[in-house]
């Protein structure tokens, strides 16, 4: 289960459910691509109080489990997160720039929820596992949460 994160001036333990749709929908996320993505992520995760618990695809979408402080918003980590990743990824893989004409990753939108009151970690777990059309759920990453200091 989920750890608090301790710092200076206070103790928190806020975790997020956000899903972000691949910009027209494409399907264009390949292994290394998902190799990549898991790359940039513990990059973010040594950058920011960001802390990436599960990434999971769904065709043309990527979810996210993540444990943030208090002093990020649930906007500004949805903003870290795709900017960091689109400009990585398309460094990384120019052939999926090709396939996504524009110059952007992303769709504009996002879905976020909290993780606690209605669904705990174990219930969002789940659904990742079993939602959407797609018969086998591809778990790219998963990681436990840790205890700062």
């Amino acid at each position: 289960m989920s750890e608090h994160i301790h710092k200076r001036h206070n103790k928190s333990q806020l975790l997020y459910h956000i899903v972000c749709p691949i910009k027209y929908r494409r399907s264009i996320l390949s292994d290394r691509v998902n190799s990549s993505i898991v790359l940039v992520c513990s990059e973010i995760e040594n950058r920011y109080d960001i802390y990436f618990i599960e990434i999971g695809l769904d065709e043309n979408h990527v979810h996210f489990l993540v444990q943030s402080v208090p002093m990020y918003s649930p906007k500004k980590i949805v903003q870290t997160v795709k900017s960091i990743l689109a400009r990585e990824v398309f460094r990384l893989h120019p052939e999926v720039k090709e396939q996504l004409w524009g110059g952007q990753f992303w769709s504009n939108g996002y879905y976020v929820n909290t993780v606690g009151q209605y669904a705990n970690e174990e219930v969002i777990k789940n659904y990742l596992k079993n939602q959407g059309k797609q018969k086998e759920y591809k778990q790219i990453h998963s990681s436990q949460l840790r205890l700062f200091e």
